[in-house]
């Protein structure tokens, strides 16, 4: 499908999704959102992408929300807001494909939001994130204050939401934030080098891992090691699991069909 406020493209299995907004920084406004749902749910439909990339146009990953947008909202309109925009980015969250957020610049806001809840975080050595909604009034609206403390801890969360300041690539990666730094004009072919290493694997095998973590985290650790065994169990039936078995024993690259 076409979108105004995307590109979405896909090479070698590996679809590129890039909010195309530069002139206002990639703000998410509603139709932006919008379109973030369709294009998250395109990419998982179609059987030729493996693994998702998110990043932004220009030099800003998503500059947060579109603040003309959220100026006059009532509190219904904030709610509302809220709940279509976590609705949508737990959509990133649950793929049962890869997602990864390339992080090439400022990631405020829902930017930050919306890369939590991508799967794995590639940053720039120049990206700059942070939660700034305690400067507008407001609190984080798109899973900020839920996202945040399981990624870095409650101390460093809270730290970060009550102060609303921005920290460099260096300092989220320290905290936890993202899970690799790179030189700026390395960051995509690191990216797509990681996501190409991710797809080359059994897609029936990624899909539980992402469901399995994603399960666990709202559990115990008895109640999330039953859930990984049961995945355990029902991906020995698979074809994919006899060839990688066989691959491995017969020193050959697998060949993965997702069945």
């Amino acid at each position: 499908m076409s979108y105004q406020f995307l590109q979405f493209d896909v090479a070698d299995r590996i679809a590129t999704i890039t909010v195309n907004r530069p002139d206002k920084l990639n703000a998410l406004n509603d139709a932006t959102i919008a379109e973030l749902g369709a294009a998250i749910d395109e990419a998982v439909r179609r059987d030729d992408v493996a693994g998702v990339l998110l990043t932004g146009a220009g030099r800003a990953f998503i500059a947060g929300a579109d603040i003309s947008e959220l100026e006059s909202q009532s509190p219904l309109d904030g709610q509302r807001r809220a709940r279509v925009g976590q609705a949508i980015f737990r959509r990133f969250e649950t793929s049962p494909k890869p997602t990864m957020a390339v992080i090439n610049g400022f990631a405020l806001g829902g930017g930050c939001e919306l890369a939590m809840a991508c799967h794995v975080r590639l940053a720039s050595e120049k990206a700059k994130l942070g939660q700034p909604e305690v400067k507008l009034g407001i609190v984080p609206g798109y899973g900020g204050t839920q996202r945040l403390p399981r990624l870095v801890g409650r101390g460093a969360a809270l730290k970060l939401l009550l102060t609303g300041d921005m920290i460099d690539a260096a300092e989220a990666h320290r905290l936890g934030l993202v899970d690799q730094v790179v030189a700026p004009e390395a960051l995509m072919d690191t990216a797509r080098a990681v996501m190409g290493s991710m797809v080359a694997n059994a897609p029936l095998a990624l899909a539980g891992c992402i469901e399995a973590v994603n399960r666990g985290q709202d559990t115990d650790l008895v109640q999330g090691c039953t859930i990984e065994s049961d995945f355990f169990g029902l991906l020995s039936a698979t074809a994919d699991m006899r060839e990688g078995m066989r691959a491995f024993l017969e020193k050959r690259a697998p060949n993965f069909t997702g069945a």
